[in-house]
């Protein structure tokens, strides 16, 4: 079993910026793979960022592209979603998932384990 933990969310103006943290205890030896994904209200949970632990290869969806970092540090097993230029758009809860597929995943059946989630709302 992978367990997550998010934290790093919370409300900020339009412009603003925030880090995200995942930290993943557990079986983490057996994933390849750890990804961002958020959900609105009313919307299906979508992808956002995914990095590979081996190589550090990233993945970003085009609607983040230039406003989000993904990183990871293997040694603490926490990875990190920096989000800038925020828009009222991006609120939405923010999840942490991993998973043991190997190459690119963007789809919720790619990952095998999630997080309870930490919201970020933009105000306007």
């Amino acid at each position: 079993q992978v367990q997550l933990l998010e934290s790093g969310g919370g409300l900020v103006q339009a412009g603003g910026s925030l880090r995200l943290s995942c930290a993943a205890s557990g079986r983490t030896f057996s994933m390849n793979a750890m990804a961002w994904f958020r959900q609105a209200p009313g919307k299906e949970r979508e992808f956002v960022a995914a990095v590979f632990y081996i190589g550090g290869t990233v993945h970003l969806s085009d609607s983040v592209k230039g406003r989000f970092t993904i990183s990871r540090d293997n040694a603490r097993n926490t990875v990190y979603l920096q989000v800038n230029s925020l828009k009222p758009e991006d609120t939405a809860i923010y999840y942490c998932a991993a998973g043991r597929r190997i190459g690119i995943g963007t789809t919720t059946n790619d990952y095998d384990y999630w997080g309870q989630g930490t919201q970020v709302t933009v105000s306007s």
